[in-house]
């Protein structure tokens, strides 16, 4: 093809889009911006029994999150009815498809006459040779219809996959399947077809469940005489035990990820890697340079294995990759949800939480894990760990030790990491205590737990108010037990 590269995503709203569906329509954004064409963005809902309300929303709110900006669109099959009727009355007008009339009751008798047979199942063709005067007698009566694709009996439907090659079906074995419902309402085959002739769509990348409906598509573009597009069929994504994605994997609704606190950056990069590979060792990419390796050459066409792991591990490169004043804006909602941080904090409110951000930020994987974690910055401790206490204030040296290092860091007029550090490992010298019992006791005593960023950093975040309140507290604890 010489044309412009156009490819689109063509979702239907019939509920919220899965991590499937937003592969799909990245792998078409990147294919797009690759080759400095554009992204068109269709609603398919034509199937209005299946209709969720709120779906479409949540499909672009998918999309404008992982930043697949669209070059036109929305588009709405629901808006575009009579193009799919003019192209059915075509289609039947030179003979590619034909009126059907049988009820639901004669082709529910005719599954399951079928099936006791044991012969194959589809549409037996009983109304494709009615004669003109039956189908207007029938029409003449009212009598509800449907409009079916008329399948070569004989022969093979090939097509060339981007992605797989060649691929073949024997036309023997394709029923005639229905074009038009007898609402008006056109199916997925002919609906789609229509619009991505007339949107001049290039490149068709889909998921490889529409392998088999491409030869029914293939031959509707041949019917209405056009050029059809590049197919490419993307491979299904798979649970790390290689079974369909399901909820025992993780979420399978896109928006729960952007609702548990994963980065954009790091879910591009991540579903990049889901059936794609530039070629070397690396996982890391920038999107910009995602989109100028990105083709459909080095689309595998074997199953992509979904691991959530691997999701988390980008996301924590993504979160150290932050500037510190844009992290400290993603996590002060979270804070702020919590009631650790007011609704409107001050400016020194502000910069105390991006002191404490900036401390356990390596320890972040997802956003909502900023509260627990920092959150002995911001209450009062009301208990210690209980192995901690048991190793650390239990000890006859541990009141004493605490004592002596409140009464040296009040004494500091540089209230510093390494200030802090000194008079901390003095006191342990001048108790004999060895440095570690020193740290770990005040550790446990300042935050209450015994894991957390570097105890001299913590100190000096907490501030001396905080810490020299918490040491005398720990130290009457430790005392009293």
């Amino acid at each position: 093809m010489n044309k412009s590269v156009r490819t689109r995503f063509a979702p239907s709203p019939t509920g919220s889009p899965h991590i499937g569906n937003i592969r799909t329509a990245l792998f078409a954004w990147l294919y797009a911006r690759h080759h400095n064409g554009q992204f068109l963005l269709r609603i398919e809902d034509t199937d209005r029994n299946r209709f969720v309300e709120g779906s479409v929303e949540q499909i672009m709110r998918a999309c404008q999150w992982l930043g697949l900006d669209w070059d036109e669109g929305p588009f709405y099959q629901s808006e575009r009815l009579p193009l799919y009727t003019q192209a059915a009355d075509q289609l039947i007008a030179s003979g590619h498809a034909y009126k059907c009339f049988c009820s639901s009751e004669r082709l529910d008798a005719m599954r399951q006459k079928q099936e006791a047979e044991g012969t194959p199942s589809g549409y037996d063709r009983h109304c494709r040779n009615l004669s003109a005067d039956e189908v207007a007698k029938l029409e003449e009566s009212g009598a509800p219809c449907v409009v079916r694709f008329a399948m070569p009996d004989e022969g093979v439907t090939s097509f060339t996959d981007a992605i797989r090659g060649e691929v073949s079906f024997e036309n023997r074995l394709l029923d005639d399947f229905v074009m038009l419902k007898s609402d008006g309402y056109p199916t997925y085959h002919l609906a789609s077809i229509v619009d991505d002739h007339d949107m001049e769509i290039t490149h068709v990348i889909r998921g490889e469940e529409w392998i088999s409906s491409t030869p029914r598509h293939v031959l509707l573009y041949e019917g209405m005489g056009w050029q059809h597009p590049v197919f490419a069929h993307l491979p299904i994504i798979l649970g790390s035990d290689r079974k369909k994605l399901s909820k025992r994997h993780g979420s399978v609704q896109f928006v729960d990820y952007i609702d548990q606190g994963y980065l954009p950056e790091a879910m591009f990069n991540f579903l990049t890697m889901l059936g794609w590979s530039p070629g070397d060792d690396r996982e890391e990419f920038s999107t910009e340079e995602i989109v100028s390796m990105f083709d459909l050459d080095k689309v595998t066409d074997h199953a992509a294995i979904f691991d959530g792991q691997k999701l988390l591990w980008y996301n924590g490169l993504a979160i150290r990759k932050k500037p510190l004043h844009e992290l400290a804006a993603l996590c002060v909602p979270h804070l702020q949800a919590a009631g650790l941080l007011s609704a409107e904090p001050s400016e020194s409110d502000l910069a105390y939480a991006q002191s404490v951000i900036a401390l356990e930020a390596e320890r972040l994987k997802l956003l909502p894990e900023i509260v627990e974690l920092t959150r002995f910055f911001f209450e009062e401790i009301s208990e210690y760990d209980s192995k901690g206490t048991k190793k650390w204030l239990s000890k006859p040296e541990s009141a004493p030790l605490l004592k002596l290092i409140s009464s040296k860091l009040q004494a500091l007029t540089d209230f510093t990491v390494p200030s802090i550090e000194a008079e901390v490992r003095a006191a342990a010298e001048e108790l004999g205590v060895g440095a570690g019992q020193a740290i770990h006791t005040t550790r446990l005593a300042v935050s209450g737990r015994l894991v957390g960023p570097g105890l001299f950093e913590m100190i000096e975040v907490l501030g001396i108010e905080r810490v020299v309140a918490r040491l005398e507290k720990a130290a009457e604890f430790a005392q009293a037990g």
